[in-house]
Parts: C-alpha cells; structure tokens; sequence
C-alpha cells in the first residue's frame, strides 16, 4: 500500500489538526495552502470518486510535490478529515433554531441530505468516526440549540444528532446506487417483470396486496421526506 494511503496508526490527532498553526513553521513558505490542497481534493472526490484522490495527484493539481504536502496532511486519512470539515462549512444555518425541534430537525435533515447529494462522496466518509473540526462543531452548535426545548440530556442530544446524521447519510448513498440503476430501462423493466411474477406465485400473499395498493408519490424529495417524518416522530423526547 502507497505511504500516502496509509492512514496513522494511532489515528488523526485532533491538537494537531485543528488547534495548531495550518502553515509550516520551518523552511520557505510555499506557494500553495492546506485551503489550496482541501479544495483541490474535494473537486477531485466530487468528480471521480473519494478512491480517486490521492496526495500524489492533489500534489500535481496544486503544482506541488508530494513531499511537500505531508506538513499539511500526512496521510489520506487526515486529508479526508480536512475535506470533510471544509465542505461542512456550506451547511451555514443563518437563522436561529425556531423552537419548534421537530420542525428545526426536519430543517437540518433536508439541509444535509442536499448538502451530501452535492458531495456523493461524503456518506461513505462520514461512515467512520471522524474528528469534528471548526464547521462541523458550528453545525452541531446549531443542531444542540435546536434541541434544547427536548429537554433531553446532552448525551441523549448527541445520540439525536448522530443518528439524524446517520439516516441522512444512509438514506443519500441509498439514493445515488438507486439513481445509478435506473439509468438502465431494460434493468427497471426487467424488475418490475420479476416483482409482478412473484405476486402472482400464490406465496407471497402480504406482497402481492403491498404491491397491488396505491402508490405513494415516488419523487426522491418525497420519499426522504416520509422516512424523515417516521423517523422524528419516533424520537423520544420524554
């Protein structure tokens, strides 16, 4: 495996990350930044794929060599953190949480679920544990505001928040795979085919009367937007 695809073996450190100064302190200064190679790597994951980016071609993007890139991220694994902490900072909630939670939470949903449809890269991203930096601890700010008329611990607000995230993020990467197959007619004929053949078997009786019922509106924003509902009304708030 590459040096620059091999992640730390005590993971990211976030002190280092995120508390201490982004610009080497020792040598020429150089022409490019960490903003420079963060932006470079996430046009890359947007375009081809998170398994595209890789520091030798960030490297080549910013006209640098790889070497050079190892004081601002010294491996893959905290290049991600980066990326994912920059595109967060689009998830900018100017007004107030409403006071409404379940309405506010439904608000914060939508706005990651566009969020992670402008970046497909990111639910895979977010399925590891990753070091919140600046952004994202904005964004948890304002998702722990909308919370506080819960009356929940802040253990259980965390819990709430995480697992929004998780739905949102699960719910995406389900979406782009769905997006992927329906490209292909004769694969959605075939399914339907073989959906209409198993109904009619006489051994799947729930099925076939699931199947013969009216159908619900089949727009993506629609179908997120009931999962959501079930989801928040299903919280516990007690």
């Amino acid at each position: 495996m590459p040096h620059d695809e091999k992640p730390g073996a005590a993971g990211v450190d976030p002190e280092q990350l995120w508390l201490r100064a982004t610009e080497p302190r020792r040598g020429r200064k150089p022409s490019f930044s960490r903003e420079a190679i963060v932006v470079a790597a996430v046009a890359m994951a947007d375009a081809e794929g998170i398994e595209a980016v890789t520091m030798r071609r960030v490297a080549a993007q910013v006209g640098a060599g790889v070497m050079s890139l190892y004081s601002y991220a010294p491996d893959k694994e905290t290049l991600l953190e980066l990326m994912v902490d920059h595109v967060t900072g689009e998830l900018t909630a100017t007004d107030p949480p409403s006071g409404d939670w379940r309405t506010d939470l439904r608000t914060i949903a939508h706005l990651q679920r566009a969020h992670m449809l402008r970046h497909p890269w990111l639910p895979a991203a977010l399925s590891t544990r990753r070091v919140p930096g600046p952004n994202t601890l904005a964004f948890l700010e304002h998702a722990l505001a909308a919370l506080r008329p819960t009356g929940l611990d802040g253990a259980a607000k965390l819990e709430v928040f995480a697992q929004l995230t998780a739905f949102v993020a699960g719910h995406v990467a389900h979406e782009i795979t769905q997006a992927a197959a329906a490209r292909s007619l004769d694969r959605v004929a075939a399914e339907a085919r073989y959906l209409a053949a198993v109904a009619a078997d006489g051994r799947h009786p729930e099925l076939a009367e699931v199947l013969a019922a009216p159908g619900r509106p089949l727009s993506a924003e629609a179908t997120f937007a009931r999962f959501l509902g079930r989801l928040i009304d299903g919280l516990d708030a007690g």
